[in-house]
């Protein structure tokens, strides 16, 4: 089977946000507890937070990380998790079940995302609460001193502002299951009062306003205008979520389910545009795509906790093992965003540790790689700087999902600072290799290439605390230059990333 590819310096797509390479933590299950936070552990440092966990986050690179929730701020007092941790309120969770001691609040996530080198991306409560204690909480994060909430930040001992620029204006409030959830209506004028409130403050915070939960949501994408109508001139992102599930075990199925997605960020792109015109407006809203993720490998079980009365601290749920099948599905979906980066500025893996996430960890023991922590490294090291609109022409097959998909995903991204051309590559074939051919137009002569290949011939091969090596990145031989041009062999269902010296 072959592919042909043309790449041309002047054909961009657009300079990706390097926040499309975002995270996410929230007080679900082990994501904080005995994943971030576990001050018993050999590798705990003075704040309790294990530094295998930060050295793994730190090789990711990345730069953004959303905090605290997810379904939990819906119901979240700030407030609970500051001031001495002995004095902090034991709460129930309504989201997840769970017991919640606040050991970690404002502070220590602050204190670990420093170590960890990521930016913070924080959430306020508009469920259970709303304009007034969000407008304290940012006052409490960014305000040097002088007034209540600032000066109480100090007594805690932070002296300076956090300066937290990116801030969530609740979290799915279109879902019935959401504390608090409201009409697109109702949201959407909560959502623009605190908006106002919170640029009387500071004029240049970055405000995302909540979207769909997910395509098929019944208000959807009713929901998108309704909402923009309301917010269009006070905020700056609006948020999308997208999980992806394989339960019928169709590969070809399951790896096309990224068309869905793409049409998901078209759609809503076309609702901005309207309300854009609608408004008159010279202002340019773009996605946060703040929650996406394979889930599915242990969404069954996990609902028989959810609806059980067993309240407990960091229950182990929502601990997805991936598997090689995964790493197509994740490096197909960052190709979406890096192709759809001219309209997703932000995007967010859900989330970062044991909780669907591409880090897991034992309570005392090691901290591993799990399959997807590859693609996404990859892309998040390598996928900086222009999205490139790519030519491609190359064999397709029907899926439920749509027709005509191409066997080749393929997203390409030039650094001109490096002087480097970087393409990710995902064979959707799994019988046949795919044989592509790659022209390289007024980038320069191509002097080095390098050839990363992820490929295993089990699609449920897995990475586990006694195997954690299973499916790993390796040297690939499959690529040679001529002139202007590669020649690449993508293996049957194979990750590559083929990277160009200029």
């Amino acid at each position: 089977m072959r592919a042909r590819v043309t790449a041309h310096s002047r054909y961009a797509i657009a300079d990706i946000d390097k926040r499309l390479y975002g995270s996410f933590l929230e007080h679900l299950g082990r994501a904080v507890y005995t994943g971030i936070y576990e001050p018993d552990h050999p590798s705990a440092d003075a704040s309790g937070m294990r530094t295998d966990v930060i050295d793994l986050v730190r090789e990711l690179d990345t730069p953004i990380c959303r905090y605290p929730g997810g379904n939990f701020v819906s119901a979240y007092n700030w407030e609970d998790g500051i001031g001495p941790k002995e004095d902090r309120p034991t709460r129930l969770d309504l989201a997840w079940k769970t017991l919640e001691n606040n050991h970690v609040g404002i502070h220590e996530y602050a204190d670990w995302a420093e170590k960890a080198g990521v930016e913070m991306m924080l959430a306020v409560n508009l469920g259970s609460r709303g304009l007034d204690e969000a407008r304290s909480f940012v006052e409490y994060v960014n305000h040097p001193g002088g007034s209540y909430w600032s000066d109480m930040r100090r007594k805690n001992g932070r002296e300076s502002p956090w300066g937290v620029k990116t801030w969530c204006l609740g979290n799915e409030m279109d879902g019935p299951w959401q504390v608090g959830h409201k009409t697109a209506r109702e949201y959407g004028h909560l959502a623009n009062e605190t908006a106002k409130a919170l640029r009387a403050f500071d004029s240049d915070l970055e405000l995302v306003v909540c979207g769909s939960s997910h395509s098929d949501m019944p208000t959807y994408p009713q929901w998108e205008a309704t909402v923009l109508e309301e917010t269009y001139d006070n905020i700056d992102h609006i948020s999308l979520h997208m999980y992806f599930e394989n339960y019928e075990k169709n590969t070809a199925n399951f790896l096309a389910l990224p068309e869905k997605l793409d049409r998901y960020i078209g759609t809503v792109s076309g609702v901005i545009d309207f309300v854009k015109g609608k408004k008159r407006s010279k202002k340019d809203v773009k996605i946060s795509f703040d929650e996406w993720n394979v889930w599915y490998h242990t969404r069954k079980q996990d609902q028989v906790y959810l609806e059980g009365k067993d309240w407990k601290y960091w229950p182990p749920i929502l601990e997805d093992v991936y598997n090689f099948e995964d790493v197509l599905q994740v490096g197909c979906i960052l190709n979406t965003f890096i192709r759809r980066s001219d309209r997703v500025r932000i995007a967010c893996i859900a989330q970062l540790v044991n909780v669907i996430a591409p880090i897991m960890t034992e309570p005392g023991g090691p901290a591993w790689r799990q399959t997807i922590y590859y693609p996404f490294k990859l892309a998040s090291r390598h996928g900086r700087g222009t999205a490139l609109q790519l030519d491609v022409d190359c064999p397709t097959y029907d899926a439920d999902m749509a027709a005509g998909v191409s066997y080749l995903d393929i997203a390409g991204v030039h650094d001109a600072e490096a002087g480097s051309v970087t393409f990710f590559a995902i064979n959707r074939n799994g019988s046949e290799p795919l044989e592509v051919e790659l022209s390289l137009e007024r980038f320069g002569t191509p002097k080095e290439v390098s050839h990363t290949l992820i490929r295993h011939d089990d699609l449920e091969a897995r990475n586990t605390k006694e195997a954690p090596d299973t499916v790993v990145p390796q040297d690939g031989n499959g690529v040679s230059i001529e002139g202007n041009s590669l020649s690449a062999t993508l293996p049957p269902y194979s990750y590559s990333m083929i990277r160009v010296g200029l």
